[in-house]
């Protein structure tokens, strides 16, 4: 895969890298980080800006993190309470209560949480759709999306400058920081899925 976005990159530019990100924002696995390091480092022997570079990864991403929030408002709370008092919902203990307290929380820490997470792999494109579930204001949610976005690709495309021909070892450390990352996020979604567990059927069942 890594060949095939350096041979796009390579052929379409900024064209190029506009797309990569966008598509990488809807598709998380493909990687960021050697979109933008590898953009960096083309700007030091190309006729790449740096500033075009920014640019174009910015825009593609606002408009993927747009497709998903968009994505989240069809989705909306409404459906999701259908789903969670469906027959499959309540054999899973889930219950239509837990679809409003969840939008209660987004509302509460929702800012935070569109801004912060554009700089966590895989959740920075993932937040959008809760962020249209919830209904947060679409000005709010794009100023958010533009500021984390911008500041992550900055970082990104700066490092990729200033290694070089070295660029691929700063790919090498974003992995280890996106590991690092993903291995925390997993582990709480474990600990919050045993506690889930533990209250809804546990419990339920010594109750009865």
């Amino acid at each position: 895969m890594e060949d095939i976005i350096l041979e796009i990159i390579n052929q379409f530019g900024y064209f190029g890298i506009f797309l990569l990100i966008a598509v990488e924002n809807i598709f998380p696995p493909i990687p960021s980080e050697v979109i933008l390091t590898f953009g960096g480092f083309m700007t030091t022997f190309s006729s790449m800006d740096r500033w075009g570079v920014v640019v174009s990864a910015t825009i593609g991403s606002v408009l993927g993190a747009v497709i998903l929030y968009v994505f989240g408002r069809v989705l909306n709370i409404e459906r999701l309470e259908n789903f969670f008092g469906s027959k499959l919902g309540r054999i899973l203990h889930l219950k239509r209560g837990d679809v409003r307290k969840a939008g209660k929380w987004f509302i509460k820490y929702g800012n935070k949480a569109v801004f912060l997470c554009r700089f966590i792999p895989i959740v920075r494109s993932l937040i959008s759709i809760p962020a249209g579930i919830s209904k947060m204001k679409f000005s709010k949610f794009l100023f958010l999306t533009i500021m984390g976005t911008f500041i992550w690709n900055v970082i990104l495309i700066y490092l990729g400058r200033f290694a070089g021909e070295a660029w691929e070892t700063i790919v090498f450390y974003i992995d280890f920081y996106s590991i690092i990352a993903i291995m925390i996020l997993a582990s709480t979604v474990f600990v919050a899925g045993v506690l889930f567990i533990k209250k809804r059927f546990i419990e339920n069942n010594n109750k009865k």
